[in-house]
């Protein structure tokens, strides 16, 4: 039967709307091939189709996601692993619908397969449960132990929040949210960023005039924090050195009050573009962004030693992001991850050249393993006994951050994990409900 013909609902219960749930199984099966990030996948979905509403969209993108938080658990519970079954599967396991709330959109022989698996009810292995690959758990496991990558990956399977932070050039916190809440949005400021507001629900808010005027981005409050660690001052030149779309480029320019310097490098044009339209809505103008051929670029030799900050967030496996990213869960894999680990140490490296006798280096990664993050920092500090690792907390106290911010402290951890959590940053959505994030703070020696 196709979903396009539209049926009576049962008395008291609204039948799924017919757009939305034809799309979203074609939508989920493009996701589900794996050959590109799930966002990519949505916005290229939308572009082809405006014949969708804001509506349908966001109907569309939600069960998407949620199918590739879930997937596992999900194949399980279905015994099939067809896109048009996962989804029917989450709506009647994970929403809670009805057969006869889907009635009117079920196909020949889906009314009794569905109720034959709710009988069913097949019991979940630990990692099903977990909705994630072996080797993750395994990985986390042997970092944390299994109660705290339990708690982790329940946390990391539930959306993130929508965050903004403030362009702190151009305005206050308050005044946004003053603003916001004056316009029916309801928002709060984040329990530790003092630069961010976290909205409730998903309002339209790339239409809103303060987000047109460049007073705030969307970013997330993990991100604001690590961010926060560089603390550069006034007149000084910075480095961010894995710039992206700038969003953390963007932080270290308002926090410079639009004096300085800020070189925003990347290896990738198209992401740097996407700092451009943002940037003319900031206001800011010291900002210079620059596409690198790779990380020993001889551009760059202008710089040696130069650099009062070098922001170094590498690329990573981004497994601190799965409340957002649940895809990369399922596209990364162990042999990945080492590849990633080898571009990690180089491009730490590379930064550091840059770093001026008394300045700072600052490396963060939005990953959970141990293998991009202490093991990166030990190779580092074993080579380069120049630098040295500052404690990140007061930084984050003098910039505003409350002391009451609490510290992700693991009940078990192997030997290197235990040895640098006394001088690293780490954030967790299960203790901060902000993205998982690893930062360290590096000073190098004021002699030359």
């Amino acid at each position: 039967m196709s979903v396009s013909r539209r049926r009576k609902a049962p008395s008291g219960e609204t039948a799924p709307r017919a757009p939305w749930l034809s799309e979203a199984v074609a939508a989920l099966a493009e996701a589900l091939r794996f050959e590109r990030p799930a966002d990519a996948v949505l916005s290229r979905f939308f572009r082809e189709r405006p014949h969708l509403g804001q509506r349908d969209r966001g109907e569309i993108a939600e069960r998407v996601y949620a199918v590739l938080r879930h997937r596992r658990s999900l194949e399980t519970w279905a015994g099939r692993t067809n896109p048009r079954a996962l989804l029917l599967a989450w709506l009647v396991r994970g929403e809670g619908w009805s057969l006869a709330r889907l009635e009117p959109w079920l196909e020949k022989g889906e009314r009794a397969w569905l109720a034959e698996r709710k009988a069913a009810a097949p019991v979940l292995s630990r990692a099903e449960r977990l909705d994630a690959p072996d080797w993750l758990i395994e990985r986390l496991d042997a970092a944390y132990g299994p109660p705290e990558t339990e708690a982790l990956l329940a946390a990391s399977n539930r959306p993130a929040p929508l965050d903004l932070r403030v362009n702190s050039w151009r305005t206050t916190r308050e005044a946004v949210l003053a603003r916001l809440q004056a316009d029916g949005i309801d928002c709060a400021p984040t329990p530790f960023s003092p630069l961010g507001i976290r909205v409730q629900g998903k309002p339209a808010l790339h239409a809103h005039p303060f987000f047109q005027d460049g007073m705030f981005e969307v970013q997330d409050e993990g991100s604001q924090l690590v961010t926060l660690l560089v603390a550069p001052r006034r007149g000084q030149t910075v480095v961010d050195f894995c710039a992206g779309a700038g969003g953390k480029t963007l932080q270290l320019a308002a926090a410079l009050r639009n004096t300085g310097q800020v070189y925003a490098f990347d290896i990738s044009a198209g992401r740097l573009a996407k700092l451009k339209p943002r940037l003319v809505r900031s206001g800011l103008t010291n900002v210079q962004p620059m596409v690198l051929a790779h990380e020993n670029d001889e551009r760059l030799d202008r710089l040696a030693g130069k650099a009062d900050r070098v922001l170094v967030d590498a690329p990573c496996s981004g497994l601190g992001t799965l409340r957002r990213n649940p895809d990369l869960k399922w596209r990364q894999h162990s042999a990945l991850v080492e590849e990633l680990v080898a571009k990690q140490r180089a491009i730490l490296q590379a930064a550091a050249r840059l770093v001026r006798p008394g300045g700072h280096l600052v490396y963060v990664t939005c990953s959970l393993l141990p293998e991009e993050n202490e093991a990166v920092l030990e190779t580092f500090l074993e080579r380069e006994t120049r630098f040295s690792l500052l404690d990140p907390w007061p930084l984050l106290f003098k910039s505003g951050v409350p002391e009451q911010i609490p510290r992700w402290e693991m009940p078990t951890a192997d030997a290197l994990v235990d040895r640098f959590s006394p001088t690293v940053l780490r954030l967790a959505p299960h203790v901060h409900g902000t993205d998982g994030f690893f930062a360290a703070v590096l000073a190098r020696n004021a002699s030359p």
